[in-house]
């Protein structure tokens, strides 16, 4: 089983048109029979099982450029790989033309400013290193081995969300290639109908060989998890929406639940402090005096944070996931959570809430392309696997659940999460701000080239 997209037949290349192509690039171009291919065109869902034509690993933006204009005149399809970290595959094609910007990874802190021009083929890991050697940070996600580029385009949660707001609310401005071949600036200033699609309109606008983030002060954080005992599973997960939904805007959180030996839901809740330690600790008390019974929060750097996930999605795995936004943890949803916890079909498989809140929930939704503006759970079913013969039963398993939650939920998904779902989902993805979005998409895509997406159809 492979998502989303189905071989499409692409005109046959004539070798001199490629070598001369290839003469034109600063960056290396891979044909199939190249050394380098299989490990250039692999993603991170091992179900993504696709064979471009050609992949072209750009060294700049005129690479970039290069690229796009000759798949377009060439009628292939253009797919687009930052960190290759989404789940419906969508940075490989079959047939076409793969631009792999795994080697474009410079980045520059201007620490008087406060901004990084980031390029697109950095992870998290590598672009917090880089701003935290000087004490700071931009909102990126939770997960240290995801790319920066499609994280950001999707909106981008992770941690800091309540002080800080989105990846997405945090771009100053980004290098853009159109459908067309010209290398834009999108600011407020320039280009400004582009700049508001591309913080959350996904890569449905261009390729984008440069973000400038704005930085905050980020020092150690006061972080870790909270395990509590599973006969108190229920009372714990009330608990924790309510006490989510009172933290203050430098306490994010997440919780996770699984199973024990004996097959009981838990309940796990992660937290991460971006303030005075001191203060993080009395933020902290009535979560401790619920009684967990392990406690593993600790003052750390902010960077051992986001790699501490890591270990729970290495490469080679079956991926499907499902997720939905939980406004309410209702006594019902609850149930619904409790039992498909139960009945979770591997160790490996998650089911994770993610809080936001704070100042990612206080922007107007028609702010950025990215809508879902509200203090919400974002729910994740993320069932991961090593043997494809266990297919059915971990798909099964979460359609079942999604289905089983959908009454619970409020009408939109995080697109960053989203799979190949059809395209009211897509819609749901985008929400009000869809229309808006297809407006700008007829501007700078009339031929919807960039098509290898959570893709926005045109208005019209």
């Amino acid at each position: 089983m492979t998502t989303p997209f189905a071989p499409v037949a692409f005109p046959a290349l004539d070798d001199a048109v490629v070598r001369t192509f290839e003469e034109t690039l600063r960056g290396r171009l891979l044909r199939p029979v190249d050394d380098g291919y299989d490990a250039a065109r692999a993603v991170f869902n091992a179900m993504i099982d696709r064979r471009p034509a050609l992949i072209v690993r750009p060294t700049d933006g005129q690479d970039v450029r290069r690229a796009v204009v000759f798949a377009r005149e060439h009628g292939l399809a253009l797919a687009v790989k930052g960190g290759g970290h989404n789940v419906a595959g969508s940075a490989v094609c079959d047939g076409g033309l793969m631009l792999d910007l795994s080697a474009m990874k410079g980045v520059s802190v201007d620490p008087e400013r406060r901004i990084a021009v980031a390029e697109p083929g950095l992870l998290l890991g590598d672009l917090d290193r880089a701003t935290q050697a000087h004490g700071l940070a931009t909102p990126l996600g939770v997960v240290s081995v995801t790319g920066i580029a499609g994280l950001t385009l999707g909106g981008g949660l992770g941690w800091l969300n309540g002080k800080h707001g989105l990846a997405c609310d945090n771009v100053l401005a980004a290098d853009v290639v159109t459908a067309d071949g010209r290398l834009l600036t999108a600011s407020a200033e320039e280009h400004a109908d582009l700049f508001w699609a591309i913080r959350g309109g996904s890569g449905n606008f261009g390729v984008v060989t440069s973000f400038t983030y704005r930085l905050h002060p980020v020092g150690p954080v006061l972080a870790g998890g909270l395990a509590f005992p599973p006969e108190r599973t229920r009372e714990a997960l009330r608990f924790y929406h309510e006490f989510a939904a009172t933290c203050p805007d430098e306490l994010s959180t997440t919780a996770g639940l699984s199973v024990d030996a004996e097959g009981r839901p838990t309940i796990a809740v992660g937290v991460c402090w971006c303030g005075p330690l001191d203060a993080g600790e009395r933020a902290l008390r009535p979560l401790r005096a619920f009684g967990p019974t392990e406690d593993g929060i600790a003052p750390m750097a902010y960077s051992a944070l986001q790699a501490a996930n890591d270990a729970s999605f290495p490469t080679g795995r079956q991926h499907y996931w499902k997720s939905s936004w939980l406004i309410d943890l209702s006594d019902g949803a609850i149930d619904v959570l409790l039992r498909f916890a139960a009945a979770k079909p591997s160790a490996a498989t998650g089911i994770g809430l993610q809080r936001m809140h704070g100042a990612a929930a206080r922007v107007n939704p028609g702010a950025t392309a990215f809508p879902h503006r509200r203090a919400q759970h974002e729910l994740l079913i993320l069932a991961q696997w090593d043997d494809p013969a266990e297919t059915d039963r971990h798909v099964g398993w979460t359609r079942a659940f999604f289905e089983a939650v959908r009454p619970f939920a409020a009408r939109g998904v995080y697109v960053n999460d989203l799979g190949e779902e059809g395209a009211d989902r897509v819609c749901e993805a985008y929400g009000a701000n869809y229309e808006r979005l297809a407006a700008v998409k007829a501007k700078y895509d009339p031929t919807n080239f960039f098509r290898m997406n959570q893709n926005i159809r045109l208005a019209g």
